[in-house]
């Protein structure tokens, strides 16, 4: 790819968050709450995504557990799916649509938090449906990153008070996994500012 194209590739992107960031910045604070009120009464957060976001679902409970920047107590979470031999024995009894919502039930209690990612042309977002679900029944909220595709509308409908919808406008996988990861920081950011007091 030549110079010039990556420059515009990288401009056109941070042009794209511009324009995001003031739709976002609520949602984001609303998640950033829904944490802090997690891991402060003793809770802990559950992270999940589909397809290429199942990384950043993985990334997300590293950022939890270890800080962005800053040194401060480890936070719990944990990347549901992350384990191989675990899942693949919950997907062999249901047809691997149900391994994360079976894992939701069983490691999920009140007060604790889902933090799903579903990013566009998700094979998986059935799967995160029944995660969703499962984490309601588990009185769990549920933070939902999404982009803008009828997989993500489907999603949307599951989600209730006091659930989060961080939605980002756009189909484009690569813009909305971007965004995602922005928005990841973001929160790990202010999660930490909120307990350590900004620096």
């Amino acid at each position: 790819m030549p110079s010039q194209r990556i420059q515009q590739h990288i401009t056109d992107s941070a042009r794209q968050l511009a324009q995001w960031a003031p739709g976002l910045g609520e949602p984001i604070a609303c998640a950033t709450q829904t944490l802090l009120e997690c891991v402060t009464n003793a809770g802990k957060v559950l992270t999940c995504g589909g397809g290429p976001a199942a990384a950043l679902a993985q990334y997300a409970a590293a950022l939890l557990m270890g800080g962005l920047t800053r040194e401060r107590p480890a936070l719990p979470a944990l990347a549901l799916g992350a384990e191989a031999a675990t899942f693949a024995a919950l997907a062999q009894h249901s047809e691997g649509l149900g391994a994360l919502a079976a894992q939701t039930r069983a490691l999920g209690q009140p007060g604790d938090t889902l933090l799903v990612l579903l990013p566009p042309a998700c094979p998986d977002s059935a799967s995160l449906a029944l995660a969703v679900q499962a984490a309601h029944e588990r009185e769990m909220p549920v933070i939902a990153l999404t982009g803008q595709t009828p997989e993500a509308d489907a999603l949307a409908v599951l989600l209730q008070a006091p659930d989060t919808h961080i939605a980002i406008a756009h189909a484009g996988a690569a813009s909305v996994l971007h965004a995602q990861l922005v928005a990841l920081h973001c929160i790990c950011e202010g999660l930490d500012d909120m307990l350590l007091g900004q620096e």
